[in-house]
């Protein structure tokens, strides 16, 4: 795998700015993953879900139709 494809989960830094509650639904199995990334990491499943949005964001393309 490319060096540029990973997802590389930096050790963490202070929260800034306002944040807001989002309630959202995940498969068992995605859960069950984010759990054991938790895990290996020590970060918390609220920072990884925050880090998987931003990396997606960043690399979000919406082609024309």
């Amino acid at each position: 795998m490319a060096q540029e494809d990973k997802f590389i989960v930096p050790h963490r830094k202070p929260a800034v700015g306002k944040s807001t509650v989002v309630s959202v639904r995940l498969p068992d199995t995605m859960l069950a993953k984010l759990e054991n990334v938790a895990a290996q990491t020590g970060r918390t499943r609220n920072e990884l879900v925050q880090m998987c949005i931003d990396y997606a964001l960043a690399r979000l393309e919406i082609p024309e139709e």
